[in-house]
């Protein structure tokens, strides 16, 4: 069972083993959209649809995989992506990875081993919030901090202006001691 549910896009060509993905991933807690084709897939990511992860035949009726993989990196740049094929080659598997796939699984599918990295991407992605959510938190202590200073800093200001004027009336002498003290009391109580 995997550690938190994801919304997964499903790319296969064929009726089985689609079928078998989205019945296996949805007894797992995941949200499963699967296509047939490429195209299809494109369409929901171009659409509001929001997803966790692309997992893509390498092999499809309209295009290739990693064509499909590249086009949902770019429209999606946060999106896993995992690449299935019956095809496998190095090469492949290569060329998979080098356009953002984060893993390459060979058919038929080992459907435990398919769990586990999907655990993974569950993991890199809670990761991800959690940092992203640090760093806003960061932010807006910054920015409170700052304001509450500035704060200050008038406050400080205005104290300090009112303790010059209440100093220069002290220092008057032409004027009568208690009428200082009282126009000096009242300029400090006013701030």
């Amino acid at each position: 069972m995997t550690m938190k549910t994801l919304s997964l896009l499903v790319v296969d060509d064929d009726p089985v083993i689609r079928l078998l993905l989205c019945q296996r991933l949805t007894k797992d807690n995941h949200m499963v959209s699967a296509v047939d084709k490429g195209q299809d897939a494109l369409g929901l990511l171009r659409g509001d649809a929001q997803f966790d992860a692309l997992i893509t035949d390498l092999v499809l009726p309209d295009m290739d995989g990693i064509a499909v993989l590249e086009v949902a990196k770019s429209l999606r740049p946060t999106i896993e992506a995992l690449v299935i094929t019956g095809h496998a080659s190095v090469d492949s598997a290569v060329e998979a990875m080098k356009k953002g796939a984060v893993d390459y699984l060979t058919k038929p599918i080992n459907f435990d081993e398919l769990s586990l990295r999907l655990d993974h991407i569950a993991i890199r992605q809670g990761l991800a919030k959690d940092a992203r959510d640090i760093l806003l938190a960061k932010e807006v202590t910054e920015q409170e901090a700052a304001s509450t200073i500035q704060a200050l800093e008038m406050r400080v200001s205005e104290l300090q202006d009112a303790l010059t004027a209440a100093a220069a009336i002290l220092r008057d002498g032409g004027r009568d001691q208690e009428d200082k003290i009282s126009q000096a009391l009242a300029i400090l109580n006013r701030t």
